[in-house]
């Protein structure tokens, strides 16, 4: 890995290097996307030299009408450093991802966006300076989860609350096999266990307006990278500090993705994270009487035991009802689209080879004699 060394620090490894062998042999070179915006986006590759250097290049060889196959932050890619092309330097290529960041698309048509790629750690901000929203907390929770990171979760603002300790133990309770982190980055709080748990790794804070990535990027970074923007005291809420997904290295290794606050946090096939973030319930259905148990009112119903005992909250339980609703809407909705494309399909080959077909028909007239 010689004239990739210097990408070690980005989480470049000998695996990423295999990968990247035949676009080496192509002429290209290796390259960490930091930030996509419009159709362009920085990239960061060797500079020959044992260093690195940050370049502006052009996406549209890897443009896709799949929205998940388009490049965003994180992504490793093959890069063609080539000023003589039209565009100038361009990505050719995306190596594949080892995890993604997806959520549902905030439009009508059922597609997925990737939030980021290449993700080890997936730290969900919440602010302590407003009402703690357990069942969003647990939204976040799934996509994280789902992409194949650690989830992380930061209850940030912990100077403006004169005691966490309850709200430390409902977030735990929301986050079962989850590390969750008090934190403060106007006192430190908890930053530096923070840092030493990101250390050497990429990660990304999720989180909604307000919740204090900026200033948290901040306090991790050890410099002020990130604009900041007061919240609204009514309900602790503010409004898009971040505009772009960007990636940044930080002091004691590893690199940090700050994004945008999301309004919307829809679940995107994630079956399998909710699985994990209600993993007590998953456990105690197994327990039921009835494989096909739906814990409304069977007899013999694990779960339902656990409500009438207390070992297992009410609201949790809702919580995973309407997750696993919403995840199901999501899925039937996809498996639509991919019916109506299929669809579509079949009618264009269906109609282009009944008109190649009358061609050939109409030129083999031709050349017949007329009794």
């Amino acid at each position: 890995m010689s004239f990739t060394s210097s990408l070690v620090s980005y989480g470049w490894d000998s695996v990423l290097d295999d990968a990247f062998t035949p676009y080496a042999a192509d002429g290209l070179l290796p390259a960490r996307i930091v930030r996509v915006d419009r159709g362009m986006c920085d990239v960061v590759v060797p500079d020959g030299a044992g260093g690195l250097v940050t370049l502006r290049a052009d996406t549209d060889p890897v443009h896709s009408p799949d929205p998940m196959l388009v490049a965003c932050t994180g992504d490793w890619a093959a890069f063609d450093p080539d000023p003589a092309q039209p565009k100038g330097p361009s990505v050719r290529a995306l190596l594949p991802r080892r995890t993604a960041i997806v959520r549902s698309a905030s439009s009508k048509r059922s597609e997925g966006q990737v939030l980021a790629a290449n993700i080890d750690h997936a730290v969900i901000a919440v602010s302590l300076a407003a009402d703690l929203d357990l069942g969003r907390l647990e939204r976040f929770l799934s996509l994280a989860w789902e992409s194949g990171a650690q989830p992380v979760v930061a209850l940030t603002k912990a100077d403006l609350v004169p005691d966490t300790t309850y709200l430390l133990e409902d977030a735990e309770s929301a986050a079962p096999g989850v590390p969750v982190l008090v934190v403060s980055a106007a006192t430190g709080e908890g930053i530096e266990e923070l840092s030493e748990l990101l250390a050497g790794r990429t990660s990304v804070l999720l989180g909604q307006s307000g919740a204090g990535k900026s200033t948290l990027t901040n306090a991790l970074l050890g410099r002020e990278a990130q604009e900041v923007q007061a919240t609204r005291d009514s309900d602790g809420k503010g409004r898009h500090t971040t505009t772009t997904r960007d990636l940044l290295p930080m002091p004691h290794g590893g690199v940090l993705i700050d994004t945008p606050g999301l309004r919307g946090v829809g679940l995107w096939d994630a079956e399998s994270g909710l699985h994990q973030v209600f993993s007590e319930i998953e456990q105690l259905a197994r327990d039921c009487r009835f494989q096909d148990c739906s814990h409304q009112s069977e007899p013999g119903c694990a779960v339902l035991s656990a409500l009438e005992d207390g070992t297992l909250q009410h609201r949790r339980l809702e919580s995973y009802r309407k997750l696993l609703r919403e995840n199901a809407w999501i899925a039937s909705r996809t498996d639509q689209r991919l019916r109506s494309e299929m669809r579509r399909e079949w009618k264009q080959r269906t109609a282009a080879g009944r008109e190649m077909y009358e061609r050939k028909r109409g030129g083999g007239g031709g050349h017949r004699r007329r009794s």
